[in-house]
């Protein structure tokens, strides 16, 4: 009897927690874009919310229909596609917990995942990276449902191809864990379930090569040609970023080292690779399910394919945000050998990151509301905040000129950057210069 009490009362403790740093973090997720100078944008950002803007129209092909196309879904409740996008993420937070918590799947452990500060800034993002986490999870659930045999023959294959090809219409960066599935299947082809892996990576290819010929090419036959281009990286430079990368990825506290370098950035790498050291210990020592061990492949898979494409096709370097749909996996499997050992106190982490995220963005805190209601006037008294605009830039690298358009962008979306000084002669186009004649912004110390 009193081992009872003794156990019902550890769940009530357990749950009071859980429900505490679910509500941090959905406060957290929402102040980091608030506390952001410009929303918590990014020149990507431009194009996906110009894409819901001006769909059924076909902007471009960089990116797949998939999360412009959820933006656009929100605007029809009355919300423009900046707030559209916060909604995205923020539903996307709710969806892991309320199936992870539904489907018994990991949901301590995805209490904590959501609350690293890594992962909460991807909620508060507008990108693709908050949509695809929980077709993850959904992916993750459904191997788990074949390795058990809990799902089999051709209803497998039918949900496992399914939730790869929804992945792939997220982001293209997918189609690695695709080729993980199918690889993890060929290497484990005696096993029972094996032949479905194989299969659905198969049927997920398929799908790509039809995508590329029927979509991409329709709306751009030169994409692949324009984006393809060996050599592009030196080794030596790419293996310092991946190394980088990583330690940034795997930092439960810290993801976002400081751009002019300095001695903070040998803690934050070393706080992360100390965590990849202890991630490799945990694994080895607590031998890996068969499930886990699949989680661990396409995971360790997918970053190795992220490291190889930059030698030919441009792409950001490797950070916490392109690595979330790979570390994610790890990320969970992680936290369930925490618990094994540690129990509750494994919340203390979530709690701390938690803890970090909050000081790193009140010291780097800017006013996005304020900066917003002085571009909306802007916009507004120069007739502005309703027609396509463009905003010029002398190459791509002016991060502290495009801020100005990002910002702008999350008012009127369809602004697309241009590079030629003639445009400037344009009432349309729209300069650094020519905005900040007129109004000021409020920037953050920590850019």
């Amino acid at each position: 009897m009193q081992n009872l009490l003794i156990s019902q009362s550890m769940k009530f403790k357990e749950k009071n927690i859980q429900i505490s740093m679910v509500i941090i973090t959905l406060v957290m997720t929402i102040l980091r874009f608030l506390l952001n100078e410009k929303g918590r944008v990014n020149p990507d950002s431009i194009r996906y919310m110009r894409f819901a803007h001006v769909f059924p129209t076909i902007d471009n092909t960089t990116t797949p229909l998939g999360y412009p196309l959820a933006i656009k879904f929100f605007t029809f409740f009355g919300f423009d596609e900046f707030w559209g996008s916060k909604i995205v993420g923020i539903s996307a937070f709710f969806f892991i917990l309320f199936f992870t918590w539904k489907k018994k799947f990991f949901f301590r452990e995805s209490v904590v995942l959501c609350a690293l500060f890594s992962f909460l800034s991807i909620f508060s993002y507008t990108m693709s990276e908050p949509l695809i986490l929980p077709f993850v999870v959904l992916f993750l659930y459904v191997s788990t449902l074949i390795i058990e045999g809990k799902l089999e023959k051709g209803k497998a294959v039918f949900y496992l191809s399914l939730s790869l090809i929804a992945l792939y219409n997220i982001r293209y960066s997918s189609l690695f864990i695709m080729g993980g599935t199918g690889l993890f299947g060929l290497i484990f082809w005696k096993r029972k379930y094996s032949g479905i892996f194989i299969i659905s990576g198969l049927i997920g290819g398929i799908f790509v090569v039809l995508y590329k010929f029927l979509f991409i090419d329709y709306f751009n036959e030169n994409y692949v040609s324009q984006f393809l281009e060996i050599g592009l990286h030196p080794t030596s430079k790419l293996l310092v970023e991946l190394f980088q990368g990583l330690c940034t990825t795997f930092n439960p506290f810290i993801h976002i080292a400081d751009p002019g370098g300095g001695m903070i950035n040998y803690a934050i790498y070393g706080i992360g690779f100390v965590n990849i050291l202890l991630i490799v210990f945990l694994f080895i020592k607590y031998k890996l399910s068969e499930t886990e061990s699949f989680y661990i492949f396409v995971s360790v898979f997918g970053i190795i394919c992220s490291y190889f494409i930059q030698y030919f096709y441009s792409v950001n370097a490797i950070d916490y945000r392109l690595m979330a749909p790979f570390s994610l996996p790890v990320w969970l499997v992680y936290f369930r050998k925490l618990f094994m050992v540690f129990e509750v106190k494994t919340y203390a982490l979530g709690f701390l990151s938690l803890l970090s995220g909050m000081l790193f963005t009140w010291l780097s805190k800017g006013n996005y509301l304020e900066n917003r209601k002085e571009m909306k006037q802007f916009l507004q008294s120069e007739k502005l905040d309703e027609i396509p605009l463009k905003f010029y830039l002398e190459t791509t690298e002016d991060l502290d000129k495009i801020q100005v358009a990002e910002l702008m962008s999350t008012i009127n979306p369809n602004i697309t950057l241009t590079f030629k000084p003639s445009d400037t002669l344009q009432k349309t186009t729209l300069t650094r210069y020519k905005v900040l004649q007129k109004i000021k912004i409020d920037k953050n110390k920590y850019q």
